[in-house]
């Protein structure tokens, strides 16, 4: 059952509610939905954590963590989807939003030299922000519907597939059988 394997890999949600940070949620995280495990429960967390990892703004698990609690999806798989971008996957990701972006806009690429310094953040973010958050946004809601359309139908694979293996392992009624 797809249940016992995501509770296999899942935190406990006991450790979850005492963790430092997601303390401040409070009573919020009391909720039994935030910690089921079903198919809508799953595919909208999985919306949440992967539309929130292709967003750039910083502290994505506390965003990912307040959406779900919002949304009453699960809490744990909306969080760690969201180190999809992690410091090594994030520069072609957003490399490659940044280009969408402006293929969508129709501007021209911003050729850019890394500097390591506040000043050139700010002087090349000022010139690249349009496209750069347009393409962002693009990849989110494309992965984030990707993820949950997956997810669902993932879900239903699994389920159906178990249906059949219980009904091929039963075993045939005879006709004297008084049921």
């Amino acid at each position: 059952m797809p249940r016992k394997f995501l509770k296999r890999y899942l935190p406990d949600s006991h450790r979850l509610r005492d963790h430092r940070h997601l303390q401040r949620f409070g009573p919020l995280l009391h909720d039994p939905n935030l910690w089921h495990l079903n198919r809508r429960s799953v595919s909208g967390a999985v919306f949440i954590g992967l539309f929130i990892a292709f967003v750039p703004v910083p502290a994505q698990m506390l965003l990912a963590a307040a959406l779900a609690i919002l949304a009453r999806k699960n809490l744990p798989i909306s969080v760690s989807l969201v180190w999809v971008t992690n410091p090594v996957t994030m520069p072609p990701i957003f490399f490659f939003a940044y280009k969408l972006g402006s293929r969508v806009l129709d501007t021209p690429v911003h050729r850019v030299g890394f500097e390591p310094s506040a000043g050139w953040l700010v002087s090349e973010l000022g010139a690249v922000w349009q496209p750069f958050l347009v393409g962002s946004l693009i990849l989110a809601l494309v992965a984030g519907l990707l993820g949950a359309g997956l997810a669902r139908l993932s879900w239903r694979l699994l389920v159906l597939g178990q249906f059949r293996r219980k009904r091929q392992t039963r075993t045939p009624r005879s006709d004297d059988d008084p049921r």
